[in-house]
Parts: C-alpha cells; structure tokens; sequence
C-alpha cells in the first residue's frame, strides 16, 4: 500500500513539473518571438510594432517620401520533407497606386506557398535563367518591355539563394526571404518549429528595403536601377 502511494505521489510530482516546464517553455517561445524584430525598428525613424495572433512581430515604418514599410514573420511547415523556415516578409507600399502591371516570381515553388502573391497572378512567363527553378507570372497587362526589365531585375535578384519571391504590384512591391531555418532535432523528434536566431540583424532588413526600393523602381520610365545601386 506504502508503495503504490510513494510510486502515484512520484508520478502526480513528475507530472506538475512536466507541466511546469511546459509553462515555462510556452512563455520563453512567445517572448523570443516578440522580441525578433526590435533591433530592426531602429532603422526607422517612425516605426511601430504590433503583434499577431501567434505572438510575432509586425513592423510597420514610415518614410520621409510618405511610402510604408512593413516587416512581418512567416512561420511555414506545409512542406514535410523540409525542414520549418522562418520568412521575412517585406512590403514597400507606395504613396499613391501606381500605373504598373503585376509581376513577380517566385523560387522553387511547390504549391504550398500560402503566402505568395505570385500563385494568384493568372498569366505565365519565361523566366530568367538562374540556379533554382523560378516561377514567373502576371496579370496579363505587362508591355514586353515591363516584361524584359522585369526579368532582368528578377535574374540579378534571385542570384541570392535566400530570397524566395519577388512581386511588383501597383499599390508597391514584396520581397520574402528566408530569415532562419528550423533546427534539425526539434524538427525530426519533436516536430516543433524551433529557430536558431535571437533577432532579426538590422542588416537584413536594410538589404532587403534597398532591393524592394530597386524593384519598386525597374517598372518606371527612367533607366532601372540595379540593387546595389539603391543600397549605395
């Protein structure tokens, strides 16, 4: 009788402190999470963070020119052969609508992109070439010259193995990238979404703003700028 007590008050007392750490663990993941973004902000002048329903950061920025910038996280698991990844999604939102087609490409494409603007966008391209395989549509109303400076800017873009779509549409442009990848044995055992990273390096975010500024750019009537061109 003493046993069966001692082994049940063993097992309840292993039980809370399971429970315990799950607690603490769940606490540490959202506080990791909301914090990803914070040395980014720093960047702009005028910049606010809000959180989503799963606890990650949204950056919204304002710039002098009246455009926005907003920074998001996108956790993706659909594909279950690869490990999680951890896309940082930019938008450059424009002043005022701008006069331009939609056009974007996407990177190794399975189908499973939630988040892409380019598996809505009905009319297909030749793309250009590159080491992954790209998907390049529209919607239809590009001039074959938009088409040819479109390609170009996505050609030289895409050269960088970490970007994963590019969109240009009238009301500003989008670049998703790859921010992290998901940790191998939390993955395979566990099958949780654990990311390597303590915060999103400034740096990154000021590269992918000079690409969306370039790309934002190539549909105008003056000559396209290279990205470079717009980090410098």
């Amino acid at each position: 009788m003493i046993t069966t007590l001692a082994f049940s008050a063993f097992i309840a007392a292993c039980g809370i402190g399971m429970g315990a750490r799950a607690v603490h663990d769940h606490r540490a993941a959202l506080a990791w999470r909301r914090s990803l973004l914070d040395e980014a902000a720093r960047l702009f002048p005028v910049a606010r963070i809000t959180h989503g329903a799963d606890q990650f950061p949204i950056l919204v920025g304002k710039l002098e020119d009246g455009r926005q910038i907003k920074v998001e996280l996108v956790v993706d698991t659909m594909v279950c052969r690869r490990l999680p990844q951890l896309w940082l999604k930019l938008t450059l939102l424009e002043a005022a609508v701008c006069a331009r087609p939609r056009i974007g490409a996407l990177a190794r494409p399975t189908g499973a992109e939630f988040y892409s603007l380019v598996h809505d966008m009905p009319h297909w391209f030749t793309p250009p070439p590159t080491n992954a395989a790209l998907l390049m549509r529209g919607d239809g109303s590009a001039s074959r010259q938009q088409v040819e400076r479109a390609t170009a800017m996505f050609g030289s873009l895409f050269s960088d193995p970490t970007l994963k779509e590019a969109a240009i549409t009238p009301r500003g442009v989008r670049l998703v990238r790859q921010a992290a990848q998901g940790q191998r044995g939390a993955h395979l055992i566990l099958r949780q979404a654990r990311f390597a990273v303590t915060a999103i390096a400034p740096e990154i975010i000021r590269r992918t703003f000079a690409e969306a500024a370039a790309l934002s750019r190539c549909l105008a009537d003056d000559i396209p700028i290279s990205p470079d061109t717009a980090a410098s």
